[in-house]
């Protein structure tokens, strides 16, 4: 973790002369580019492999530089924002003309949310008042994110030009996206905030899009995405050791990781390499994406995962292993409402 202002001005040095930083959130550590400078902004994209389309997050440090990002702000998302910010909450917004279309991959709504981290907050203060940072996830796209700085370097490298090191992330998943319609608040992403409690701040329901199809377009929200390079699959308990069984007579090499009291008794003396998973749905999302890449390093040909309970505090990992696994399972938690 930095330990001195001089670490955060050489950041803002780079970042203002069109370079890349990646940065620590509570959620995964971001790649940072300033906005206002293109050629920075379409190297966020080379490096993560990223399409055009795909819009990215932009993140700042005070809730006052809201309207210079955004407008015709509904009150709900200014109640969520004061209620949430800084924190895991990104609110999809009408953009301003400060905001280029490189960034909203062509759209006229953009992602904005305040990150909560002390490295990260002083990084964009730094940057005054009128910047702001475009920052999807420090990793290649469509792979696992990362929530070490060890994690940005050993997938990117050198083709960042500063990585600033703030220790593990204390979420561990990405932000919850939320997105207005008229009246209609939207759960566009899951993430660690519960829509139980974005109802109770607004006082009005919270919904979840019926279709996957959706015209508007938001960062995570592709079918394949957060997956390691090994084939990831998810599996009910039962199936998951009868799969098992299946891979051995094939006789490749798995990993399986559980958290039921059924699965790790299942493991006693049996010929296969199990990994104890979290029971509390938190520390189970802190430690997910560290988990995945530590198993995702060559040595199997096949990670096996046991389904986690299928209830709105999974809802969010749900979500990520959906998009990570090379097969469908369970269908997340169906909660159409929160009130």
């Amino acid at each position: 973790m930095p330990k001195t202002s001089n670490q955060i001005a050489s950041a803002v040095s780079l970042l203002k002369e069109g370079k890349i930083v990646a940065f620590p959130t509570e959620t995964v550590y971001g790649l940072g580019a300033d906005i206002s400078i293109p050629s920075a902004i379409n190297r966020i994209f080379e490096i993560k492999g990223r399409p055009t389309n795909h819009p990215l997050i932009i993140h700042f440090s005070e809730i006052s530089q809201l309207e210079r990002w955004a407008q015709k702000i509904p009150k709900a998302a200014l109640q969520l924002a004061k209620y949430f910010w800084p924190g895991p909450l990104t609110l999809i917004l009408p953009r301003t003309d400060r905001v280029p279309l490189n960034v909203t991959g062509g759209q006229n709504m953009v992602g904005l949310r305040i990150p909560n981290h002390p490295i990260a907050l002083a990084l964009l203060k730094a940057m005054g008042p009128e910047k702001a940072l475009a920052a999807p996830s420090a990793n290649r796209f469509g792979r696992i994110s990362p929530t070490t700085a060890n994690h940005v370097f050993d997938e990117l490298g050198n083709t960042v030009d500063m990585i600033l090191d703030g220790g593990s992330c204390k979420v561990g998943l990405e932000s919850t996206i939320v997105g207005f319609n008229n009246n209609t608040v939207t759960v566009l992403r899951p993430g660690s905030i519960q829509p139980t409690k974005l109802a109770e701040v607004i006082g009005k329901n919270v919904i979840f899009p019926k279709s996957k199809n959706l015209s508007l377009r938001v960062s995570g929200s592709l079918d394949s995405h957060y997956a390691p390079v090994t084939p990831l699959e998810i599996w009910l308990t039962k199936p998951l050791f009868e799969r098992a069984l299946e891979l051995q007579k094939q006789e490749l090499h798995i990993i399986m990781l559980g958290w039921s009291k059924v699965f790790l008794n299942w493991g006693e003396n049996k010929d296969f390499v199990l990994f104890s998973m979290p029971t509390d749905p938190e520390v189970y999302a802190n430690k997910l994406y560290a988990t995945l890449r530590q198993f995702d390093n060559g040595q199997y040909d096949r990670i096996l995962l046991e389904a986690p309970p299928n209830n709105p505090s999974w809802m969010a990992i749900i979500d990520r292993l959906q998009r990570a696994s090379c097969v469908p399972f369970i269908e997340a938690a169906q909660q159409p409402k929160y009130r």
